[in-house]
């Protein structure tokens, strides 16, 4: 049992940044080699939770729901970094929205990109305590900006906290919009559709039970109860459709869609471990659209 003093422990906190970095911890511990995406610091940032939280996936790694979390944690961030890091996409700002316990601004070499890790205040505060006590320094070009998704007006908070509004950002939006009301997604996505042409998001969106399969309902059945025991209840489930149509509605253009078995690539599953695809989410890329006649950089 973790000490009471534990940041992750405080009034606020959101407890699933935690199970979704011990997700992505655990994929290098329990999964077969290569892994779908690496993040040697996910670990590290569960301080001393680390060895409670991954002894669930060490002990019990074939289990479906702990499997399935670890594909949905890992298979979400690789299609997202993997859109983020493409050569001359001609955008060097990076906002994290939920940014949870999300390690890309610490493993990966500082210059390329402004980060800008958005999350309430309570979990920033355990986070930047947990990053002290692992002895990873937050760079200088990583900003922290506090902000409740159900109340804040995000891109006004962005530019008061040092976002250029005239040059692009790429936006990733993981593990969030379930826990919100459709009227705050709407809202962040009018926030964001404001943001200057060639910008881009990713965001992920649970399924709604219709278009899951027995594993996905299986997995929703098992996690939604805790989710909202912990005081994280899912609130807001999307098609593809939907999601297309609330991002076409707020000055977006859909670039790609894609489920888990589309996120790690055909080759991504010729696996010999628990890990499957299952359709319980999906991801979707969209870009506000430069005017007529102006191409997009980096398409």
């Amino acid at each position: 049992m973790t000490s009471p003093d534990f940041p992750g422990n405080a009034p606020g906190v959101s407890r699933t940044a935690f199970t979704a970095a011990a997700a992505r911890a655990a994929h290098l511990l329990v999964d077969a080699a290569p892994p779908i995406f690496s993040d040697p610091l996910a670990a590290p940032l569960l301080g001393a939770r680390a060895e409670e939280l991954l002894a669930y996936h060490r002990l019990h790694g074939t289990h479906p729901v702990l499997a399935a979390a670890r594909a949905e944690a890992v298979c979400r961030s690789r299609f997202t970094e993997e859109r983020l890091l493409r050569p001359n996409s001609g955008i060097d700002q990076y906002l994290i929205l939920g940014a949870g316990l999300d390690s890309f601004a610490y493993r990966t070499p500082p210059g390329r990109f402004r980060v800008f890790e958005v999350d309430r205040p309570a979990t920033q505060t355990a986070k930047r305590e947990l990053l002290e006590a692992a002895g990873i320094t937050a760079p200088g070009s990583v900003t922290f900006v506090a902000v409740d998704f159900e109340t804040g007006r995000l891109r006004e908070r962005l530019v008061q906290s040092g976002l250029d509004p005239h040059r692009p950002v790429f936006v990733s939006w993981l593990g969030v919009t379930m826990y919100l009301t459709r009227e705050a997604i709407l809202a962040t996505l009018t926030d964001l559709g404001g943001l200057v042409p060639g910008s881009e998001i990713v965001a992920d969106h649970l399924l709604p039970p219709e278009l899951r399969d027995a594993a996905g309902n299986g997995y929703a059945e098992a996690v939604a109860p805790m989710a909202a025991e912990e005081g994280e209840p899912w609130h807001t489930f999307l098609s593809p459709a939907a999601m297309a149509a609330l991002l076409r509605d707020t000055g977006f253009e859909v670039v790609e869609q894609a489920g888990q078995e589309d996120a790690a690539g055909p080759a991504g599953w010729h696996r010999d471990d628990a890990l499957k695809p299952i359709r319980l989410s999906h991801l979707t890329h969209a870009r506000i659209p430069h005017p007529a006649g102006k191409p997009d950089q980096g398409s």
